[in-house]
């Protein structure tokens, strides 16, 4: 759209305590380009029966909900974002078809992680996105799983499979939006309730045939001492997070017999280097590659200020969360695997919104004397603010709570990124520091000053002044 690039700025860091409250934007100076407003009307299913009641002493009468998730609004947007339900619709309708369901199929192999990063399962499967016919207005989606296979000479191709079609969901321009919200490249799914009780989250970036799929869920937790299921969740942890590195394969009939290509391969990338617009996923990736000058565009939408398209002149440190693989705020999950670094909150509880973000290194500098000569890296982020465990309150006694909201997209923000040059003035010390997520301290003597005057301005604990004296970075967290 011709609003996408209507400004030029360069990008300042919304304060960490915005966003942690699920404010994602960009300040200049004391003016507010960008603040998307998150309702945080949320989560689990409804809940009814004794001890619902105890759970929520005094609770404040949640605020009346209006609209329904296909609401627009438009306050202070560009003027020709969407203005109208249909409009939204099809521009919805519009990314999703250009980018995601396509003519072919997105073969990966399905990694998924534990709490703790450990690699649990691996599936190799499809996520098929196919218009009914051309022109059509419904994409049906399946999911193809390789059941079983024999490997062909060809180091892409299985010579014999099985692969199992799961139906999943059809789509149409009215349905779409119920749960996917498309910005630029990027598309957020959920956050979604499952019948586990468990609530999902997935993050999608495409660039050129490949894409990167990633699927957080947060099951139900209770307080220490606090029997579970014996009142309503008071938190939902991380318990499982999947990454998915997808490539665009050529859609093979059921009926089909033989060889069919699968996901992406090391071998593959050996044998037939990706040319430049196609991403490279088997690679080393040293951590200072993510600290660069990064110049380009980003998508921004918010339930009050709708779409919103930006053009970053160029990306100041404390906005590139890229580079702090730990994240900006305690209680951040998060896991660095080659060129995908994905973060979310390690517990989500009612009345704050989390972040969870997903950046890939599509493309690295290109090398001197081969097809990839004369590239540039690039840089694809997105991130997404949900919202869960808003309660219900009865309207009959304030003090009870009958149940949950259902989960809620709060913003989506897609930022598309090149390499502009290299940061400058910072030693490789600095940048070390920078890659395990610290930032703003550069020296011991700055260090013990920013200690020295957090104790003085605050009452602190005698474990906290000794976790200062071991470390004077720490002071940083507190």
């Amino acid at each position: 759209p011709a609003w996408l690039n209507v400004k030029e700025f360069k990008s300042k860091r919304t304060d960490v305590g915005a966003r942690a409250g699920g404010l994602v934007g960009f300040r200049e100076g004391s003016k507010k380009m960008y603040s998307a407003t998150l309702l945080s009307v949320v989560a689990a299913a409804l809940l009814s029966g004794s001890g619902v009641g105890s759970f929520a002493p005094k609770a404040r009468r949640s605020p009346t909900r209006s609209g329904s998730p296909h609401h627009v609004t438009n306050n202070g947007a560009q003027p020709d974002a969407p203005q109208t339900l249909e409009q939204d619709q099809q521009l919805q309708w519009n990314l999703f078809t250009d980018n995601h369901a396509v003519d072919g199929e997105w073969w990966g192999t399905w990694q998924t992680f534990n709490y703790m990063g450990d690699l649990e399962d691996s599936t190799v499967a499809a996520v098929s996105l196919q218009l009914d016919s051309e022109g059509s207005k419904v994409v049906t989606q399946t999911h193809r799983i390789l059941t079983s296979s024999t490997q062909s000479d060809c180091k892409t191709c299985f010579s014999s499979s099985e692969v199992a079609t799961i139906p999943v969901a059809t789509y149409t321009p009215e349905t779409l939006g119920r749960r996917h919200r498309c910005a630029a490249r990027g598309m957020a799914i959920g956050p979604s309730l499952l019948k586990s009780g468990a609530m999902s989250t997935e993050l999608v970036l495409r660039h050129g045939d490949g894409r990167v799929r990633v699927v957080f869920q947060h099951a139900p937790v209770w307080e220490r001492d606090v029997e579970p299921g014996s009142c309503p969740p008071q938190g939902l942890k991380l318990f499982r997070a999947m990454i998915s590195r997808e490539k665009l394969r050529d859609v093979v009939p059921e009926s089909t017999e033989g060889e069919i290509q699968g996901p992406p391969s090391a071998e593959e990338e050996k044998d037939n280097p990706p040319v430049p617009g196609n991403p490279r996923f088997f690679r080393p990736v040293p951590p200072f590659n993510w600290h660069k000058k990064w110049s380009g565009t980003s998508w921004t939408w918010g339930q009050q200020t709708g779409d919103r398209g930006w053009s970053i002149e160029e990306m100041d440190e404390p906005d590139s969360w890229h580079g702090r693989p730990s994240g900006d705020v305690d209680g951040t999950w998060h896991l660095r695997q080659g060129s995908v670094l994905i973060q979310c909150p390690k517990i989500i509880i009612g009345g704050v919104a989390g972040i969870c973000r997903l950046a890939w290194l599509a493309e690295d500098d290109g090398e001197e004397g081969t097809n990839t000569d004369g590239n540039t890296a690039k840089l694809l982020r997105i991130e997404a603010s949900v919202s869960a465990l808003e309660p219900i309150i009865s309207d009959d006694d304030e003090d009870m709570m009958v149940g949950f909201y259902p989960p809620t997209l709060g913003s989506l923000r897609t930022d598309i990124m090149e390499k502009i040059g290299e940061l400058e003035g910072e030693s490789l010390l600095e940048r070390e520091a920078r890659a395990d997520g610290y930032v703003g301290i550069t020296s011991s003597e700055e260090a013990g000053s920013v200690a020295a005057s957090v104790e003085k301005k605050t009452g602190l604990s005698d474990d906290e002044k000794e976790k200062i004296q071991q470390d004077p970075r720490n002071a940083l967290d507190f």
